[in-house]
């Protein structure tokens, strides 16, 4: 059953980015400058600490 979702997710996404790839490409963009600041963040707390 594990397996079926994840080719069910998988198929979804590739549908998804096919369908509205501006859309998609945003998402990405948001969450990699989402992960971009959560680093810059812990690096700074890190920089504190010394």
């Amino acid at each position: 059953m594990k397996k079926v979702l994840t080719w069910l997710a998988l198929a979804f996404v590739v549908f998804y980015v096919i369908s509205a790839p501006e859309a998609s490409a945003d998402i990405v963009r948001t969450a990699g400058q989402a992960l971009g600041d959560a680093a810059t963040s812990l690096a700074s707390f890190f920089e504190s600490l010394a």
